[in-house]
Parts: C-alpha cells; sequence; structure tokens
C-alpha cells in the first residue's frame, strides 16, 4: 500500500475547505475566508498525522470525532451555542455523504480510495474534482430547497372562518405578499372548493375585484366572511368581516391571508 503524503495534504486541504464552506452555508454562518482555509489546513495536517498514530479503535474514533469538533470551531465564528451544535451535525454528515460518495465512485472505475487515510494507488484528480463537484451543487440546491420549505412551513398559521352558520378550519400562508384590497379592506385569497365549503350555495358576491396573473389580469370575485380567527404562536387574532377571492391556492394550505391582517 503506498500513500502520497503531499497528494494527501493537498486533497484532504481541498475536501476539508469544501465541506467546511458547505457547513458554513447550511447553518447561515458568516463565511470567513481566512479562518476557512486555516481550518482546512488543520484538517488536512490532522488526516494525514491520524494514520501514523497507533491508536486503539475507540481513542481514534474519538479523536476523529473531536477532530471534527475542532474544525468547525476554528472555521466559524458566531454567536450562540445552537449554531455551532447545527454546524457540527452538519459536518460530520456532510463528511459521511462526501466519503461515501466519493469510495462508491472510486470503487466503480476500480480504484481503492481512503477518504479518511490518504490516497491508496491515487485516485483519478479529474474523478474526485468532479465528484466534489457534483455534491457541491446537490448540498447546496438541497440546502435551499430545505430552507425554503422550513420558511413556508412556519408561516402556514390555523385559521378559523365562519361564515352564517359554517364554521371552517383552515391553513393559512401569512407570508405571501398578498396585498390585495377590496374597498379600502383586506382581502384574503382562497380555491373555489374553499369557497364553496364555507358558503355553499347560497354565496352572494360583494362585488368583484381585478388580480393579476401571470397570464395577465382577470376579474374575480369577492365574498364577505363574518369572521377570520389566525392562531400566530400562543397569540389568536380575530378579525371581521373579512374579505375573500376566488384564486389559485397550493395543496399545502387552504387560505392565502393578507399581509396587513398580520400586522400589529
Amino acid at each position: 500500500m503506498v500513500v502520497y503524503i503531499e497528494a494527501a495534504l493537498a486533497e484532504n486541504f481541498l475536501l476539508d475547505g469544501i465541506l467546511l464552506y458547505l457547513v458554513l452555508l447550511c447553518a447561515r454562518i458568516e463565511v470567513r475566508p481566512l479562518r476557512l482555509l486555516l481550518a482546512a489546513l488543520l484538517g488536512a495536517g490532522e488526516a494525514v498525522l491520524f494514520p501514523v498514530l497507533r491508536l486503539p479503535a475507540w481513542a481514534g474514533s474519538l479523536l476523529k470525532v473531536l477532530g471534527g469538533i475542532l474544525l468547525v470551531l476554528a472555521a466559524a465564528k458566531c454567536r450562540g451555542a445552537k449554531k455551532y451544535f447545527m454546524a457540527t451535525g452538519a459536518f460530520f454528515a456532510l463528511t459521511f455523504a462526501l466519503g461515501g460518495m466519493l469510495t462508491a465512485a472510486c470503487n466503480l472505475f476500480g480504484v481503492e480510495y481512503s477518504f479518511a487515510g490518504g490516497i491508496v494507488e491515487r485516485a483519478p484528480v479529474g474523478l474526485i474534482l468532479g465528484g466534489c463537484a457534483l455534491f457541491v451543487i446537490a448540498v447546496m440546491r438541497g440546502a435551499r430547497a430545505l430552507y425554503r420549505y422550513v420558511r413556508i412551513e412556519r408561516n402556514i398559521l390555523p385559521c378559523t372562518l365562519r361564515a352564517g352558520r359554517r364554521t371552517v378550519r383552515w391553513k393559512g400562508f401569512a407570508d405571501s405578499g398578498n396585498a390585495l384590497e377590496f374597498r379600502g379592506e383586506p382581502v384574503c385569497v382562497a380555491s373555489a372548493e374553499a369557497i364553496f365549503a364555507l358558503f355553499g350555495r347560497e354565496a352572494k358576491e360583494a362585488g368583484r375585484i381585478t388580480l393579476g396573473t401571470v397570464n395577465g389580469t382577470r376579474e374575480a370575485p369577492v365574498f364577505e366572511c363574518e369572521s377570520l380567527g389566525v392562531e400566530d404562536g400562543k397569540k389568536l387574532c380575530v378579525h371581521g368581516p373579512v374579505y375573500l377571492t376566488v384564486g389559485e391556492v397550493p395543496p399545502r394550505y387552504q387560505l392565502i391571508l393578507s399581509t396587513s391582517l398580520l400586522e400589529v
């Protein structure tokens, strides 16, 4: 077995730098280039020296964990322990994911490879760089999608609407930028099915409103709801009467709330 020290240093410097950069992005911590480079250099030195040490299995595992924590502390500078815990968890998760992907790719092409202990029979540089590039793209897109999903979920609030003898409990999306108004009052958007569920066949139009869509503008009916209760955390905000109009609403919720309804 041949281990190329200079190649192991360069590769681990690159891999640790990529991992720590992705960790900072995922944890939403400011990227400081100098700290990032020094942390990557520390990780490269640790990866090269680790195989030389003769330690019991438990001590080696403990040293790897402590080394990962040290790298995160060296690269990240933020307030609060929560960010550090988040960054540390992301570092270990991404390390296992990248190591597994590179090992699988090298095995696929018949090249023996050790992610933590250097390079065995030297894996092709193009394979390593290509794998890292794909990994970076996948993680960045995945992180954006995750934060977008979390943002939407945090802004979906339980709502109670009453119209005559009908009462429905829907989920309303609060952070939509909906600024529609009718006669100077805010207007929420609901699907045609939701309007029918609330008002039934006796629905009476209070007027019509012009909506802007990707296909241009169109007119939509406006209905008056007696009251709308929105549970914002532990606080219940009740509004009434409230106007509703018909529009396109994603299936994850039934109501697009007007932004003015949640203003204090």
